[in-house]
């Protein structure tokens, strides 16, 4: 019979051992404090269904009159059991759990984990110019489509509705880019290990460019609306303060350090999928605030189109060129293709291996089924989300299912710093304050 007691949770006893039972005790526990202390301190629930707090995210506030004397951040409420869920599919499979994560910057997902993948296998060498170029292209591309939520949900919580309107607009055009290229417009697992699952479909790098041309001209609505408006300027200048020292104590990383004037970017000071190749500034601020998060989100979408510009150019002379490694042991899916139907194997493939080869139908048939073997070991492969460092730390036993995936999420570090922006500012500072972190619970439940 276990001893352990946690006061939040009640427990008992099965076959498998002790199960525990989270009953929200905190709250009652709380609520008990109040009236204890000489000054009367008030304790509210904000959340997990405050438009303000992104979904699931629990704020429990300790307030003085208008002035918030203790904050206290409650997540879990998104739990999808993905880390765990890896653990019993191939390696490949892998990358349709983990594109769910973070479901604002999934190509990002994606691309720690397969990096990771790779380094594993020793193939990092061996990844296609094309396939990386496309994996670059894609993730500023994405980069785009998370900054414009996080731009146009920041000013409608803080009162402002047409930017939101503007943002998502926007977002529909690089999303509609994700559809053409991946056939979906979301959580595409589109990039694998080895490479890409399919090549860019005819007339991408046009459409791509025209994309840009649009974007780039459609950025300056919300930059005339919102920089230096001064209602704008009143409710972000000074709000959710946190210093260069506070964000490296708390291991805070994106947006929210470069706001302190650190040019933090692991695309510069560690590079990968050929990063070092593109020619991009880091931007930074000084103002340590929400303004200084809002301005580097907006100036950053300049910087993700110039390396799409980048990106389109050396694709016009990779025509043709492999998205995926040579070798077929890994090289899995086979061929897709986007048909009338959605995207699945080529009708061509399908033929050949059906009709004239057995041993590719073989092949074909084991690597779907079992997947690939990775050499025993363990990686950590990060990138640079849009919120900040996305580490993967990927572990094999030598088997076709990964051992062990646990993610370094930046949106559960840059939560730690809630309370350090919130105590002591007023309740309404709260909500731009949180939504100059930018979290999505998706990646912090995983």
């Amino acid at each position: 019979m276990s001893t352990y007691a946690d006061p939040y949770a009640s427990s008992r006893e099965t076959t498998e051992g002790t199960v525990f039972s989270v009953t929200g005790g905190d709250w009652d526990s709380l609520v008990t404090e109040i009236g204890q202390a000489k000054e009367e301190r008030v304790v509210v629930n904000m959340g997990p269904q405050h438009p303000s707090t992104h979904g699931v995210l629990r704020l429990v506030l300790e307030l003085e009159g208008e002035t918030v004397t203790e904050v206290r951040c409650g997540i879990g409420y998104l739990h999808t059991g993905i880390e765990k869920n890896i653990e019993f599919r191939n390696w490949t499979q892998a990358t349709t759990f983990v594109t769910r994560m973070d479901y604002l910057a999934p190509l990002f997902n994606e691309a720690a984990y397969c990096l990771g993948v790779e380094k594993l296998l020793g193939i990092t060498n061996d990844v296609p110019e094309k396939a990386n170029v496309i994996r670059v292209m894609m993730m500023e591309f994405n980069r785009i489509s998370s900054h414009m939520v996080a731009l146009g949900t920041g000013a409608l919580e803080l009162g402002a509705l047409s930017p939101m309107i503007f943002c998502f607009r926007e977002r529909e055009k690089v999303l509609d880019i994700f559809e053409f290229i991946s056939g979906l417009r979301m959580n595409m697992a589109y990039i694998r290990p080895g490479g890409v699952a399919q090549d860019l479909p005819a007339g991408a790098v046009d459409k791509i460019l025209a994309t840009v041309k649009d974007l780039r001209h459609s950025f300056k609505d919300n930059e005339k609306l919102l920089v230096g408006n001064s209602i704008w300027m009143k409710r972000t200048e000074g709000i959710g303060y946190l210093d260069l020292a506070g964000a490296t104590t708390l291991g805070v990383t994106g947006p929210v350090i470069r706001a302190t004037g650190l040019p933090l970017d692991l695309r510069k000071i560690q590079p990968y999928s050929g990063y070092e190749n593109y020619k991009f500034d880091v931007v930074t601020a000084d103002t340590c605030d929400v303004y200084g998060r809002f301005l580097i989100r907006i100036n950053e979408l300049e910087q993700s189109l110039r390396i799409i510009e980048q990106c389109a150019e050396k694709l016009k002379s990779l025509e043709g060129a492999p998205v995926m490694v040579a070798d077929k042991k890994i090289a899995w899916p086979a061929q897709l293709a986007i048909g009338a139907d959605g995207m699945g194997n080529s009708l061509n493939h399908i033929r050949e291996i059906m009709g004239t080869s057995m041993e590719s139908l073989i092949h074909h048939f084991k690597l779907v089924t079992e997947g690939f073997r990775v050499p025993a070991g363990q990686v950590y492969s990060a990138v640079e989300s849009p919120r900040g460092e996305l580490g993967a730390h990927v572990v094999s036993d030598g088997g076709t299912r990964p051992y062990r995936v646990h993610f370094r999420e930046p949106s559960f570090n840059n939560l730690q710093s809630t309370s350090a922006m919130c105590e002591g500012s007023m309740v309404a500072d709260i909500i731009g304050a949180v939504a100059s972190i930018d979290p999505v619970m998706g990646g912090v439940d995983r």
